[in-house]
């Protein structure tokens, strides 16, 4: 019954995307993408939007019917993604939009963000990043970790939510990135718990990064920040501590690239990288 939740949010997400295109279109919420395309943003509003449908019909078979839907952790799972979409959609609203088409605020980069506070401005994007390990610390105190862990896994959290806001510089290059690390740890582990754990954000993020690949929307910050929430507790659920560290070494070392040179740029010169990159989109 622990694959329900994936299902159920699958489905729900199916439902809603279309009309959520729509609303998007309507209400004239479009940006241009890097190909100067207007499409509809934020589309990964569909996520939560999705998920917390999906609670309705899960949550009434769980009390009605005794049915053990969730597993324990669901719960800082929940607060950690939500919280972090509701970041991210304020740095989607709020944020003025740059002109490389990419969806995300002007201010691009710790860098960037620390220099707009420190001249006094409303960064949304050093708000984003202070919620995040506010609400990394909150959740990850309750997943029962010793107190180094728990910095770990802290620690892993927020770089992996920051580093998948990197990524999302094309088209389902976030969204390809995520399956890939998740079928790299359910195969290394040969652990699928995580993956139902996860399942009722999991199963939207997967249907949004679809119309993101194709681009008939963008994520925006709202969906990017969420696979990466997605990613971290992915990482945090299924790594043992030294498993963490090595995943928090990569995460910064791909981090400081992203601060001081093109992530975009080093794929396009890695012939592997870029089919795979490019894979997907239309032309």
């Amino acid at each position: 019954m622990h694959a329900l939740p994936f299902l159920v949010a699958f489905a729900s997400a199916l439902i809603l995307a279309p009309a959520l295109l729509r609303a998007l279109t309507a209400g004239g919420h479009m940006r241009p993408n890097y190909r100067s395309r207007l499409l509809p943003l934020p589309f990964g509003v569909l996520t939560p939007a999705a998920a917390l449908i999906a609670l309705i019909p899960l949550m009434l078979l769980q009390k009605l019917a005794s049915v053990a839907v969730f597993h324990p952790e669901v719960l800082p799972i929940a607060t950690y993604a939500l919280g972090v979409s509701a970041l991210g959609l304020i740095d989607d609203t709020l944020g003025a939009a740059p002109a490389d088409g990419t969806g995300g605020a002007v201010h691009r980069g710790w860098r960037g963000h620390g220099a707009a506070v420190l001249r006094g401005e409303l960064s949304t994007g050093a708000l984003k990043a202070a919620g995040s390990l506010g609400l990394a610390l909150f959740t990850m105190a309750y997943l029962g970790f010793s107190n180094a862990r728990w910095l770990l896994a802290v620690a892993v959290l927020v770089l992996a939510t920051n580093v998948f806001n990197l990524l999302d510089l094309r088209p389902g290059r976030a969204t390809k990135v995520f399956v890939l690390l998740g079928a790299c740890l359910g195969i290394g582990s040969l652990e699928v718990r995580p993956l139902w754990s996860l399942g009722l954000f999991t199963a939207p993020a997967l249907v949004a990064g679809f119309y993101d690949l194709r681009e008939r929307a963008m994520l925006g910050d709202t969906g990017a920040n969420l696979l990466g929430a997605l990613a971290g507790l992915w990482l945090v659920l299924t790594l043992s501590g030294t498993g963490q560290v090595v995943a928090l070494a990569l995460l910064a070392a791909i981090t400081l690239y992203g601060e001081l040179w093109s992530i975009s740029a080093l794929i396009e010169r890695v012939p592997g990288l870029r089919e795979l990159d490019s894979w997907g989109r239309p032309s």
